[in-house]
């Protein structure tokens, strides 16, 4: 695992200027052209995933939101690195953290560099039932632009094979790779009927700091919504 680079130790972003702008939104549903996904097509998206690959240990590779709410049951964890990957807000999202008139951005892997995350042993059992609680977790609108596939990771207890959720380059969801500045721009403003997307910036770096991670892109994006947060709320000490 990298070490964190020098500078500035603490967050620009905090969690009083979250706060700011925090606020949940209704539910607008899905987006016209999309749909929810069946319980057999969450089903046949697992069957998908095994006939590539049929592991006698499930690990699951975490890069974002599953880095602070896996909602998983795991027996181990490990700092890994997931070499030809980064991580990006390359997902425009119009639920969840956004709305129709004000889309979210949201994290995947893209394609390209290395990623630095958490990769997760699950239990032995029913691999079929954790994949499809993982799937249903992950995955939204369908068809989906957030994909399921085995990558490789190398952990210091040498490489592994593991689950992770990439951008699918041809989904309609997918952002491309946007400048910093306008990632930053929307986080600072969207939010949804699961709140915020400073929110979910702050507990995704927080986390990633906690566990001696430091994605500099991210680590830019906080300093740059904290900025937009501040231009649009007030000072950062307000008296």
């Amino acid at each position: 695992m990298k070490r964190k680079p020098p500078g500035r130790t603490s967050m620009a972003l905090t969690a009083d200027l979250v706060a700011r702008v925090d606020r949940v939104e209704p539910d607008p549903g899905p987006e016209p052209g999309t749909s929810e996904h069946t319980e057999a097509e969450f089903d046949g998206l697992v069957e998908r995933l095994l006939s590539y690959h049929r592991p006698e240990t499930l690990w699951v590779f975490a890069y974002g939101s599953l880095i602070w709410n896996p909602e998983f049951v795991h027996v181990e964890q490990r700092p890994a690195t997931a070499p030809g990957w980064h991580r990006s807000f390359c997902l425009k999202l119009t639920r969840w953290r956004g709305t129709r008139d004000l889309p979210a951005l949201m994290l995947a892997l893209d394609r390209g560099g290395s990623c630095n995350g958490i990769v997760y042993r699950l239990p032995a059992e029913d691999h079929f039932g954790q994949l499809g609680l993982l799937m249903r977790r992950e995955i939204d609108a369908n068809p989906p632009t957030n994909v399921p596939c085995w990558i490789k990771v190398r952990t210091k207890d040498g490489p592994l094979r593991a689950v992770a959720f990439v951008a699918a380059p041809n989904g309609r969801a997918y952002a491309g790779r946007l400048p910093p500045e306008q990632v930053a721009y929307t986080l600072a403003r969207a939010a949804g009927h699961w709140g915020s997307s400073a929110q979910y910036l702050f507990r995704t770096v927080s986390k990633l700091e906690e566990s001696g991670i430091r994605d500099r892109n991210l680590w830019r994006i906080q300093d740059l919504v904290a900025q937009q947060i501040i231009a649009s709320t007030g000072s950062a000490h307000p008296v």
